[in-house]
């Protein structure tokens, strides 16, 4: 009986991946699973549908926590307030911050440019999420390393991947005047637009949606701009952009930068700005 159980456990082991980590949002479990193949398993904490900036992680995922083998981070507001309770839950547990080395920008329509007011949405940008892929890389070696080149030839694929998805955006993009713009409810995809040469339009202003005085004044702009779209996302209320879009006659597109094929999101939205654009 102890040979069989011996071989139980065995088999049991070489069937689970022998390391688990846990990330913030769905595109980092892309990453994550992408690079770490079959001898990775991952676990998002803020699920599809949710928002990043206020989510409170269940029972059932602080319990979780307690087999990771690491954390990776990204910068999201929940983070701030949970981060100092996972590594509590689990003080082996490694905790990764894959913004460290990226420069932030001031959201756009804030009009403070302090920490608080940074945008976190950094994995908009594909050299952004060039940096972060190494920090992946490099932590799973660092935990695995006998798996190493398995990781490092997902890692190269997986950077030839965005490199091609990036040539196909600005492909896209490049019949556009420079600083073109895109009306967003939600200003989450500034890295994107400073990354290929546009402006983002938010309709929320200093985190809330626009009071009547401010809704005429972005339909003019909207109008002046030649907005053909709001993009707004599942994650927030779409009435006030819903307001605007009836307005203008144009429409309204859902689209999150919470995706998890982040290829194919990010071509639909140059291909949505594209469409949209002036002739």
């Amino acid at each position: 009986m102890n040979r069989i159980a011996a071989l139980i456990v065995l088999m049991t082991l070489a069937l689970y991946p022998k390391l688990h980590c846990v990330v913030s949002i769905p595109p980092l479990k892309t990453f994550v699973d992408m690079i770490g193949d079959t001898e990775v398993s991952s676990t998002v904490m803020v699920p599809p549908g949710h928002s990043p900036h206020s989510y409170e992680p269940k029972p059932s995922q602080m319990r979780s926590l307690e087999k990771a083998d690491c954390y990776f981070a990204v910068g999201v507001e929940f983070e701030k307030a949970w981060l100092p309770r996972f590594t509590s839950q689990n003080p082996r547990m490694k905790i990764v911050d894959l913004s460290k080395g990226i420069k932030k920008y001031p959201v756009t329509g804030s009009s403070q440019s302090d920490s608080e007011h940074l945008d976190p949405h950094i994995w908009t940008s594909p050299e952004n999420v060039e940096k972060m892929l190494g920090g992946i890389y490099r932590t799973l070696v660092a935990l695995d390393p006998k798996n190493r080149d398995l990781f490092e030839n997902n890692y190269r694929k997986l950077l030839k991947k965005i490199e091609a998805t990036d040539h196909r955006i600005k492909k896209l993009l490049a019949p556009l005047p420079p600083q073109s713009a895109f009306m967003v409810f939600h200003p989450s995809w500034g890295y994107f637009a400073r990354e290929y040469g546009l402006r983002q339009l938010p309709v929320e202003i200093e985190g809330k949606a626009p009071k009547p005085r401010q809704l005429i004044r972005l339909i003019d702009k909207a109008r002046q701009e030649k907005v053909r779209a709001i993009f707004v996302q599942p994650e927030f209320s779409d009435k006030s952009a819903r307001l605007l879009a009836s307005e203008l006659g144009i429409p309204v597109v859902k689209i999150s930068p919470l995706a998890p094929d982040w290829c194919a999101n990010l071509l639909r939205l140059a291909e949505a700005i594209a469409k949209g654009a002036p002739k």
